[in-house]
């Protein structure tokens, strides 16, 4: 990406250009990320979204208000997507996002000068207003008009820019958005403040001019710092990430390359104090990791050969070998980034609606000023009058605090989360959470640790090594806890090995067929009378063994239930394992309904049938069998740690596991779904309430600037209101509570 060099001043672009920018996905797909930065309000993002969405090869394209990015998926054919010139062409400046890394962030420095500049000159004008109201003599009065007009004029041409253009390009592309309105009515408002000081008029704008830009840029400043400052805590973490890494070499030696060109199965060295810059295993060495900014975890987690990293531990002591296992545009970091900025362009219900009355806002806005003109002209035949409660309709009504009234509520909360340890992968998911009214639990590394311990072992001495070889190839908790106690046997070789999920493990080996798991499964259904046995070894269907195991109940799992109660919500327990097992788990925790011995097939139907009932269900699990229940469910949370089809089917990911992230979650999205109403019924009620009196010529422009400004001012300060952190950050999962029975799937 480093070679891509497109200049700002050209929208054109070359096929290796545009193909070196792009991530490779997978089925031929690709996907390239535009830095659009005049996208500036849900009216731009659906036109951006539609026209590249038109062009031949485009599967989607979503974009990101917070960032200014576009993020175009297309499939590579004969011809290669025109984006840039696409975009140029409905009025929007675009460039491959690889331009601009590293550069300063410009835009917040243009709204802050700009701001700055309408506030001086604001502050100057409005203390020459106040002589003229006081009753200043005609003299006086036409200077101090004269004054006022030499200050406002570069004002306007210099900090009014930031909406001219964004204006400019929309009509220019047959288009329009909120910044058209605000633009006539500042240009109508000066011009005719000037005619009126031309020919001493009594009255002149140039106050209401400078106030209502100068109040604009504020509202759009603040949206404009709150976004990024949503993002910088995981943009944070990022940025800690080293820039390479050091690769050994089949020779031995150690080169340090960018991240970029590091290759899964590359083995790298993480020396003490460094980060891991990239998931792997580690191959050799032993040590104490942080791994506080990935799962939350206080303490420091010993690893050694064999145990899994992820990208954004810092190794603590200890030179590591490491396996590389994701490239870095597919490492954990790097997804908990691209899952913060997808936390905030879904299509929740009340943006999408937000959306839509915004698009048809503007021709309506318009078409009100001018009957509004057309009726007092008729009426009174003064057109100096009917120009300006024209203007003041037109600057009164603008849609920006509907605009902001739900982007900035979504913004705030994904915040809210992200400082409690909460990503979103969906911004919608949002609203979905705090809809639901029962909630579902997986057991095994959900409600328990899943750290389990095999408290009897009964099997033939001539498959131990089997079994050990089978359980070494699967990270289910199950087969961990096998493992660990087959005491340090290497395990022998297997000709084939399979993972059945929720059913256990299946090898061949010599012409027989070895399983370990379910007894109904592993024995083939036929004498699968084998009391409370939950694990069962067998050999070609017959039984040749048993295993029995405990599991850790997880501390805050009981809290946790007590709160979601409290919170009006039913809670549920679906698990694979034994009965007894799920059982004892249950009642140790206050969970009255559960279900035990389900297949992954069966969970989902489960929660259809929830669904079916008019349930709307939050699912909780973090394994390999709850990827389809955690994807059926109305909603779905997963922990950092879970295994990667459980964390890619989530729409919910807290770092850690502790379950108090959960009653964190909903009470914020409770929070943002009560402050997402109220900002849509004051939007709405406040055009209700404004646009009669403007109509009926009771707000002068200057009123109505200082209305306008003031009220989208308002909903953002409404969208701040979102609790910030209550308690302690979820961080450890103590190990404390006593050990209950666990079986084989959870």
């Amino acid at each position: 990406m480093n070679d891509v060099a497109l200049r700002r001043t050209s929208t054109r672009q070359s096929v290796d250009e545009l193909i070196l920018a792009s991530t490779v996905l997978d089925d031929g797909l690709l996907q390239t990320q535009l830095s659009v930065p005049t996208a500036h309000c849900g009216g731009c993002m659906g036109k951006i979204e539609r026209a590249l969405a038109q062009l031949d090869g485009v599967v989607s394209a979503r974009v990101n208000l917070s960032t200014r990015r576009a993020t175009v998926t297309w499939k590579r054919t004969a011809t290669i997507p025109p984006l840039l010139e696409t975009l140029s062409e409905v009025g929007f400046e675009a460039n491959l996002l690889s331009n601009l890394e590293g550069q300063p962030d410009r835009e917040r420095r243009r709204l802050i000068v700009a701001m700055a500049v309408s506030g001086f000159a604001a502050m100057n004008i409005m203390l020459l207003s106040v002589s003229v109201w006081s009753g200043a003599d005609p003299g006086t009065r036409h200077l101090f008009h004269a004054i006022s007009a030499l200050l406002a004029l570069p004002t306007v041409a210099y900090s009014g820019r930031i909406f001219f253009q964004s204006a400019w390009s929309a009509l220019r592309a047959g288009r329009t958005n909120m910044d058209v309105p605000i633009s006539i009515g500042i240009l109508l408002a000066l011009g005719l403040s000037i005619f009126d000081t031309l020919h001493s008029g009594p009255h002149a704008y140039f106050d209401a001019v400078v106030t209502l830009i100068f109040f604009l840029l504020i509202g759009r400043t603040l949206d404009y710092l709150m976004r990024d400052k949503a993002r910088s805590a995981v943009l944070g973490l990022a940025k800690m990430m080293p820039a390479g890494a050091k690769v050994i070499a089949e020779d031995g030696s150690r080169t340090f390359v960018a991240l970029d060109s590091v290759a899964v199965g590359d083995a790298i060295v993480v020396a003490p104090g460094e980060r891991v810059p990239l998931d792997g295993v580690v191959l050799a060495g032993e040590g104490d990791v942080d791994t506080a900014v990935v799962t939350g975890e206080a303490m420091p987690t010993p690893v050694m050969a064999g145990s899994k990293l992820l990208s954004g531990m810092l190794n603590l002591d200890g030179s590591l070998e490491v396996r590389v296992t994701s490239t870095s545009a597919q490492s954990f970091l790097a997804e908990m980034v691209l899952m913060m900025e997808a936390a905030e362009q879904g299509r929740a219900r009340y943006r999408r609606l937000a959306d839509r009355v915004a698009a048809c806002y503007s021709p309506i806005i318009h078409s009100l000023a001018l009957a509004s003109f057309a009726g007092w002209f008729l009426s009174t035949g003064d057109w100096h009058l009917s120009l300006t409660i024209a203007i003041s309709v037109l600057i009164i009504t603008c849609p920006c605090a509907l605009g902001l009234a739900i982007p900035m509520v979504q913004v705030v909360a994904a915040k809210r989360l992200f400082e409690r340890g909460i990503a979103l992968k969906d911004g919608s998911a949002l609203e979905r959470l705090a809809e639901i009214d029962i909630v579902v639990f997986d057991k095994t590394g959900t409600l328990t640790i899943g750290d389990l311990r095999v408290t009897e072992a009964d099997i033939d001495q001539r498959y131990r090594e089997i079994a050990s070889a089978m359980a070494s190839r699967s990270d289910h908790p199950v087969a961990r806890a096998l493992a660990a106690s087959s005491e340090g046997r290497a395990g022998g070789t297997l000709d084939s090995f399979s993972e059945l999920p929720g059913k256990g493990l299946e090898a061949c080996r010599a012409g027989h067929i070895f399983r370990i798991g379910r007894p109904d499964w592993a024995l083939g259904g036929a004498n699968a009378d084998v009391g409370s046995l939950h694990t069962v070894f067998s050999v070609d269907g017959e039984r040749a063994g048993h295993f029995r195991f405990s599991d850790i109940e997880k501390t805050s799992a009981r809290d946790t239930v007590r709160q979601l109660s409290e919170l009006g919500l039913d809670v549920e327990l679906l698990s694979g394992d034994h009965p007894e097992a799920v059982s004892a788990v249950a009642a140790s925790i206050g969970i009255a309904k559960f279900r035990a011995g389900l297949l992954p097939q069966q969970k989902v139907q489960r929660l259809e049938a929830l669904a079916g009932k008019q349930c709307k269900t939050l699912m909780v699990g973090d394994g390999l069998n709850d990827g389809p229940a955690l994807s059926a469910a109305h909603v779905s949370m997963a922990p950092s740690n879970a295994a990667d089809i459980g964390r890619a089917a989530a729409d919910i990911v807290f770092f850690g596991q502790d379950l108090a992230a959960i009653p964190q979650a909903l009470r914020i999205s409770r929070a943002a779904g009560r402050l997402v109403r109220q900002n849509l019924v004051f939007s709405v009620g406040y055009n209700l309430v404004v646009l009669p009196m403007a109509l009926a010529g009771y707000v002068s422009p200057l009123l109505a600037a200082v209305a306008m400004s003031l009220s989208s001012i308002t909903v953002v300060a409404n969208a701040l209101r979102i609790p910030s952190q209550t308690g302690p950050r979820p961080n450890t999962v103590r190990r404390e509570r006593a050990l209950v029975p666990a079986g084989s799937a959870a």
